[in-house]
């Protein structure tokens, strides 16, 4: 993972997890790897691509605890997701 800096409405540096290449259900078992990585509290970017992955990661990744910080698409369709992890 890549450490980035983001909007400072969400938080001042976040890990980078790319997964615009990944299909369900890999993308939420990427994501999850990646948050099971971090401290609670730290923010994850995940950048992603497709109406499936965005409709699953977010509720998942909310269904485990952690919560959607900022959703927002691009114009080529790709989706970054910020994801704070929960305790």
């Amino acid at each position: 993972m890549d450490r980035v800096t983001c909007p400072s409405s969400v938080t001042k540096e976040v890990a980078r997890l790319d997964i615009t290449r990944e299909i369900c259900p890999m993308t939420f078992v990427r994501t999850r790897l990646a948050l099971d990585r971090m401290a609670a509290g730290e923010v994850l970017l995940v950048l992603l691509k497709g109406d499936e992955p965005r409709r699953n990661v977010p509720r998942t990744a909310a269904e485990q605890g952690h919560t959607v910080l900022r959703m927002e698409e691009a114009a080529d369709g790709t989706v970054s997701l910020w994801i704070r992890k929960g305790g």
